[in-house]
């Protein structure tokens, strides 16, 4: 199924500074405390990486992590999969039916990844989940009780969409009791340290940042934010040797101009 996925992160761990730090350790006692979170931040910023830790840090920490992202999926297939369905609900469906990703995390935590994305008819029987705690799939059947903890993610401007009527008001004000915003990257203290900070994270066999190479990478706004920045290092680190001092010959065509 696309962009759902319950595995351990793919990309080197978090970094992350002392402020969102101390956001990730409001989450995980907002966590604890099922409360749900709402992360916005510019695409990039590491809104799931940040949900991830906050999951990992918790009491749930052995119990699954759902991430979802609502606007991969097709508008006609969301539905089944977050609620699940029973056999022969529609055309197509499995003849034992499914349980649904809200049911998958029963007892761990749950991520909807751009939220701001997921249909106004759907928004309304999540709302109904959120309330009740209780699942009903598709094609009937009797509601199903789940324990989960609820986060949100999203780069758009919730509050404004629910004045605009693109976002439930209701739903709104349940997934958004506590929001925390992740800073771009461009907006770091030290970008040179956030730029090493990440490096370090990685593989690197010996491999080190020419001080011109350094230079650039460090002046640059990165507009695709972490997610850019790594994408950047993991060519640098696939264009060269180990033990090699790496130049700014092989950074990405927007890091070779004019800073």
């Amino acid at each position: 199924r696309p962009m759902v996925e319950a595995r351990p992160a793919a990309e080197p761990g978090p970094v992350f500074d002392a402020a969102i730090r101390a956001d990730l350790a409001r989450a995980v006692r907002l966590i604890e405390g099922d409360v749900p979170r709402l992360i916005g931040g510019e695409t990039g910023s590491g809104k799931e990486l940040f949900a991830r830790a906050a999951h990992a840090a918790s009491s749930r920490a052995r119990r699954p992590f759902v991430a979802v992202n609502c606007a991969a999926l097709p508008e006609g297939l969301i539905e089944a999969e977050l609620f699940g369905y029973e056999e022969g609900a529609f055309t197509g469906a499995r003849r034992s039916g499914s349980k649904g990703l809200l049911r998958e995390a029963d007892g761990g935590v749950l991520l909807l990844d751009e939220i701001g994305d997921m249909p106004l008819a759907l928004q309304a029987r999540l709302l109904r989940v959120v309330q009740e705690r209780a699942v009903t799939p598709l094609g009937g059947g009797k509601p199903h009780p789940v324990d989960l903890r609820l986060l949100c993610a999203t780069h758009r401007d919730l509050r404004a969409m629910t004045e605009s009527g693109g976002f439930r008001a209701d739903l709104y004000y349940r997934v958004a009791q506590y929001a925390v915003a992740l800073p771009p990257l461009r907006a770091a203290a030290d970008r040179r340290a956030a730029v090493l900070a990440f490096w370090a994270t990685l593989k690197v066999e010996g491999r080190t940042l020419a001080p011109a190479t350094l230079e650039r990478m460090t002046a640059y706004d990165w507009p695709g934010n972490r997610r850019e920045l790594v994408g950047a290092m993991k060519a640098l680190i696939a264009l060269s040797e180990p033990g090699d001092a790496l130049g700014p010959e092989l950074l990405p065509a927007p890091l070779r101009g004019p800073a």
